[in-house]
């Protein structure tokens, strides 16, 4: 079973490998659906577009979470950013230990990565547990955040509604709370890591070839985030231009980079999102 409880859309039945027992599976809302969906679903985003369900079986867990698979396969889980830190990451490596040897369902997205592993949603069955989704059981725990990685969209963008039990409870990585944008020195600590900040867009300075989202009062020292003009023009296909955004309490994630001051070069659309009341973007 999928924790995360009330973001789950939909639910069917699955026979496990162990003596055919039926086993409820609870399957997160993804971006793009699932193969054979409804004909008037969105179009896939290439990178998104799931293959056919298949099974295998967890060999061995690889650096940051590397599935290594029983077929010779490898395979990272889509939608997740592995945590950075060595106690979280040893502690979600403990988390995925359980389901060494353990069969999944794997619904593979895209092609291969540079090191030749698929991206896939994971569905570990172990014993005579209920069936758990990896990425959304990491998610909950507090042991990884949603994110994109390497792939320019969040194909699973459920995942991101996933982590609001564990940063309320304050687990894992949300063990501080999520960071604040004004707090320049917590900021600049975080130099080459990823980093989820929150905090109120004061001033949004278009320019011809990025546009500026400002943080902190002219003088003082915070966050500002850079957008691409291709990302600044995707955004605008959302619905966020610089007058819905200034003013606006956000949600941002990505690397933080150090110029004149702590920066984050916003990826996409998928990097920011509009908490004021937690409303998720228009999508």
């Amino acid at each position: 079973m999928l924790p995360g409880g009330g973001h789950e859309i939909s639910s069917r039945k699955s026979r496990t490998s162990r003596g055919g027992a039926p086993a409820l599976v609870w399957l997160l809302a993804a971006a793009c659906g699932a193969p054979g969906g409804a004909s008037s679903a969105p179009r896939l985003e290439e990178a998104c577009r799931p293959s056919a369900s298949r099974d295998d079986r967890l060999a061995e867990i690889g650096p940051r979470g590397e599935l290594r698979l029983a077929s010779g396969r490898r395979a990272v889980l889509s939608g997740l950013r592995w945590p950075d830190e060595p106690a979280l990451d040893a502690a979600a490596r403990t988390w995925l230990h359980a389901f060494l040897g353990a069969s999944l369902v794997l619904t593979e997205r895209g092609g291969e990565d540079r090191w030749g592993r698929h991206r896939a949603d994971a569905i570990g069955i172990a014993g005579e547990a209920e069936p758990v989704d990896l990425a959304g059981g990491l998610v909950a725990a507090g042991l990884a955040y949603a994110d994109a990685g390497e792939a320019d969209t969040l194909c699973r963008p459920a995942l991101r509604a996933v982590e609001a039990a564990p940063r309320a409870a304050g687990l894992g990585l949300w063990a501080g709370g999520p960071l604040a944008a004004t707090d320049a020195a917590a900021l600049s600590g975080r130099a080459g890591r990823f980093t989820v900040v929150e905090g109120r867009i004061l001033h949004v300075g278009e320019r011809t070839a990025r546009t500026y989202l400002d943080f902190a009062r002219r003088g003082e020292q915070g966050l500002t985030v850079t957008v691409q003009k291709r990302s600044w023009r995707i955004l605008s296909e959302h619905g966020l231009s610089a007058a819905t955004l200034k003013g606006r309490l956000v949600r941002i994630r990505g690397m933080v980079e150090i110029g004149r001051g702590p920066f984050i070069d916003l990826a996409g659309v998928d990097g920011i999102e509009v908490i004021e009341g937690e409303r998720a973007l228009r999508r």
